[in-house]
């Protein structure tokens, strides 16, 4: 047998001799000399092996340093790896055990089998030397073999890890020093001891640490996500980055934090801009003496986070911009620009037509205070029409080329245009208020609501107009009251509301439609509260309602006003979820999904993902519709992250091919609520395309979902394709309407506002922006029985999502100036070593300036340091003491 295995060593010897003949002189020496080394190391005496140690260590450290290729050293000592490890057991307990230890620990870096952790073996067994000295790539492998043995450990019962723990601090120590912060991050997390993080941040770079733990958020199972932000919550504390603290704060929905936040705060200012972060978050919240001790400050501060001067910050980025001329849906049409026939049929004054103009009419003047058709005050036009409501200017005009409850609507809308005014709105739709028509005054109470939405008052207005309308006995009256205290005090949970609401859908006589929009309001009122007993109050009103009350459209906002309740709230749901497998079966998966999709709603969980887009795989007989929530489920479920969005976009276009028709019409107003306020190309085209669709449900769905992916934009792509297709429907009354109201959506606010619901760098969500766009595209799911039937005035729900899309600095004194500031698309700089620019492709304007999606600013000069490290609503600037002017 041994003849036989002979001969391959020749062979062997020549390749080696080959191999030494390619060796450079240099590296023959090395190679000889490191031989020499493994044979003394096997010396008797000990002086001999600490010199043949302490050489070869030498030798290595030398070479590690770079890391491009495998360092020679490592590589000539490769075939005497195993020669070393058998020496190594043989040796008796010695410093120079230890010593071969550490030095088989850096050979086992490419030499030891997968999956063995020689490396960390040895480096336990060896001496507590430092570990930084062999080399980057060193330190890393170590990392990965202590995460693999961690978990290995856990598997076995009582197995300790502390020899791990001191390692582990050895290696962070070492990564925070060397700008590596993602990489001790995420071994802490492997090892589950992620506290340890706060003891290794210093003020050089803690920055990033924290950059790294808040952007990992949305990619961790729960409960990890939110210990991690706790964590990034304690490190900001420590350095005093208190603003930073807050949207930890908020995002966590932690008010406890919030107000310690205050405690702890005790400058004045801080405390200003903790309350435009709070007032633009939509936080409902009142300063106690705890937060602030001064009377007055108190009160300043609380006229912040009430809104107060939103519609003044607002009026003076219009003036900044020059728009504040009115403008009259004729100009958003732009008729003169379509050949041909849709001008002719565009003269005849129709009831549907007159509605659609008053929505554009809303949307695009809302908050600038003057109009065209609502505001005109010229006597001499209403002089000769004596319409008997005792209104002497020339709005009756207008509300009267409105039928019926388009008058609510067309009343409702001079609350949009004066939004957030809160003073002028109340006494200009006073007059509505005394109508005999009860569509009228529906309208006004609903434009109450609209004024007063976004913006708190102390004596509470809209309560005190709004509370003695809720019983009477006309139902639209009814609706409008309800509807207009679920605008007025969204987020505020307010028992005195809830008193008032609960008992009209706990009562069997009331209409289904009263009883679907009060459980909506409530369900604003009280958005992701997970109040146990409004959820009580809308659960028994579905139990009781009867088999052909459910089959009824608005009975879904039922259902939606429980979702509602718990919006982000995430495992919240369960208790609610197992009650709603009672209900009836006509309900009961509508229920499933509603309460699942909004649960979830905004954190990007990839499971709850998977398990709707299952609903929507199934192809079922008609008269199931579950399937549309849930395609809207994944859109709420993926808005969080750009990456989960993009995954979702492709998702979708699967469902548009292979799904059953009541999927295809939910896609397009899906693909609306991933990219609103923020045209992507290539929805735009997918949109572009459903909008010819042969039926006409995902035509009208499409065309809805191009106003609000281009709200607020002014974008000229989607105005042409709108203008085209008005010119294409114009037959078809019912497709020109969600036209009309795609272009006054478009030309929100004069392209001043945004209805995209995250701000903050798309860092926090605001549940009641969410709120309102999630009830009308639930409205959109069955667009002829409510947005084309009585119903329209659903649309008036995104008003809770409008917000300016500026930049407003202002001073200490919070008066506003300018001051030049660069605007560029965001560049996500997440784990980037060093200090990469945040922004690309930058413009300098100066202050106030609008942001676009996916764009942000950043100071242009150093004469004012912002008191937010985020720049966008109002930003407070305070002058920098180091600044000296170069004369």
């Amino acid at each position: 047998m041994a003849t036989t295995t002979n001969p391959p060593p020749k062979e062997s010897k020549k390749k080696d001799d080959k191999k030494d003949e390619d060796l450079s002189d240099e590296d023959l020496a090395l190679k000889q000399q490191l031989e020499l080394y493994v044979e003394r190391v096997q010396d008797s005496e000990p002086g001999v092996q600490k010199l043949a140690l302490e050489s070869m260590r030498q030798e290595i450290r030398s070479a590690t340093s770079s890391m491009t290729s495998v360092p020679k050293p490592l590589k000539f000592l490769r075939p005497h790896y195993g020669t070393l490890k058998s020496y190594y057991e043989s040796m008796g307990e010695s410093d120079l055990k230890r010593y071969l230890a550490d030095i088989l620990s850096v050979l086992a870096l490419t030499m030891s089998a997968e999956g063995e952790r020689e490396s960390l073996k040895y480096r336990l067994l060896g001496s507590d030397g430092d570990i930084g000295s062999w080399g980057h790539e060193y330190v890393r492998n170590l990392a990965g073999e202590i995460s693999q043995e961690y978990t290995k450990r856990q598997l076995v019962e009582e197995a300790p890890t502390n020899d791990l723990v001191e390692l582990v601090k050895q290696i962070v120590a070492f990564h925070m020093k060397h700008n590596a912060e993602p990489e001790a991050v995420d071994l802490l997390m492997e090892v589950e001891d992620l506290d340890l993080l706060i003891d290794y941040v210093d003020s050089t770079n803690y920055k990033r640490t924290c950059l790294y733990l808040t952007s990992s958020a949305s990619y961790l199972p729960g409960p990890d996500d939110t210990l991690v932000l706790d964590i990034a919550y304690k490190i900001y504390l420590k350095f005093e980055e208190l603003t930073s603290a807050l949207r930890i704060a908020l995002f966590l929905d932690n008010l406890q934090y919030v107000k310690q936040l205050f405690t702890m705060c005790n400058d004045l200012l801080q405390k200003k801009q903790f309350c435009y972060i709070l007032s633009r978050h939509g936080v409902d919240i009142t300063l106690d003496e705890e937060m602030v001790m001064d009377a007055d400050e108190r009160e300043a501060l609380q006229e912040i986070v009430n809104n107060a001067k939103l519609s003044e910050g607002y009026l003076n980025l219009a003036r900044d911009v020059e728009v504040m001329e009115a403008k009259s849906p004729e100009d958003i049409y732009k008729v003169h620009l379509i050949d041909g026939r849709a001008s002719a049929g565009a003269s005849v004054d129709s009831a549907r037509q007159n509605l659609a103009a008053t929505f554009v009419n809303a949307f695009v003047n809302a908050g600038f205070g003057q109009d065209k058709l609502m505001t005109v005050t010229s006597e001499a036009s209403s002089g000769g029409t004596g319409t008997g409501t005792g209104t002497g200017t020339g709005t009756g005009s207008w509300l009267f080329k409105n039928k019926e409850h388009g008058k609510a609507s067309a009343a409702a809308s001079h609350g949009m245009i004066l939004l957030w005014d809160i003073d002028s709105g109340l006494s200009q739709l006073d007059k509505y208020l005394h109508s005999n028509d009860n569509h009228v005054l529906a309208g006004s109470l609903l434009g109450v609501g609209i004024v007063s939405c976004n913006v708190n008052n102390d004596c509470d207005p809209a309560l005190a107009l709004l509370a003695e309308y809720i019983n009477r006995e006309d139902p639209t009256v009814r609706i409008g009251a309800i509807m207009g205290l679920g605008l007025a005090y969204a987020g505020a949970q307010n028992e005195q509301i809830r008193g008032l609401l609960s008992p009209i859908i706990g009562d069997n006589r009331t209409p289904l439609d009263v009883a679907a929009f009060t459980a909506i309001s409530l369900g604003l009122v009280y958005v992701g509260s997970c109040n146990e007993e409004v959820a009580q109050t809308i659960i028994i009103a579905l139990m009781e309602r009867s088999e052909s009350e459910l089959d009824e459209p608005l009975c879904r906002f039922l259902v939606l006003g429980l979702g509602l309740l718990y919006l982000g709230k995430q495992e919240s749901v369960e208790a609610t979820a197992e009650v709603s497998k009672t209900f009836d079966e006509k309900i009961r998966k509508y229920c499933d999904m509603i309460l699942l999709s909004c649960a979830y709603a905004g954190t990007g969980n990839v499971l709850k993902v998977q398990n709707l887009l299952g609903h929507c795989s199934q192809h079922l007989e008609k008269g199931e519709f579950h399937q549309g929530p849930a395609v809207l489920g994944i859109a709420m479920v993926a808005m969080a992250e750009e990456l989960g969005l993009d995954m979702s976009i492709r998702s979708l276009e699967h469902l548009l091919q292979y799904g059953e028709q009541n999927i295809r019409r939910a896609v397009p107003l899906a693909l609306g609520l991933l990219c609103i306020s923020n045209p992507k190309v290539n929805v735009m085209d997918t949109l572009s395309r459903l909008s010819h669709d042969t039926d006409s449900e995902v035509a009208m769905a499409a065309i809805i979902s191009l106003g609000l992916i281009g709200a607020g934009t002014n974008n000229a792509r989607i105005a042409g394709m709108l203008r085209n297709l008005s010119s294409y429907y114009y037959k078809e009354a019912s497709l020109l309407f969600c036209v009309r109201i795609a272009q006054g959506l478009v030309h929100l606010g004069k392209g001043l506002l945004t209805l995209a619901p995250y701000h903050s760098e798309r860092f926090l969500l605001s549940p009641t922006a969410l709120a309102g766009i999630i009830t009308m595209l639930h409205a959109s799911l069955d667009m002829k029985s409510i947005i084309l039937g009585k119903y329209h005035y659903v649309l008036y729900f995104l008003v809770l999502a409008m917000q300016p899309r500026m930049l407003m600095t202002v001073d200490e004194e919070l008066k506003p100036i300018s001051v030049p500031v660069r605007v560029g698309q965001a560049v996500d700089v997440v784990g980037q070593a060093g200090r990469p620019k945040t922004i690309t492709g930058f413009q300098t304007h100066s202050t106030p300036v609008l942001l676009a999606a996916g764009e942000r600013a950043e100071l242009a000069t150093e004469k004012y340091l912002p008191i937010s490290p985020i720049l966008e609503g109002f930003v407070i600037l305070k002058t920098n003491p180091d600044y000296h002017e170069d004369n």
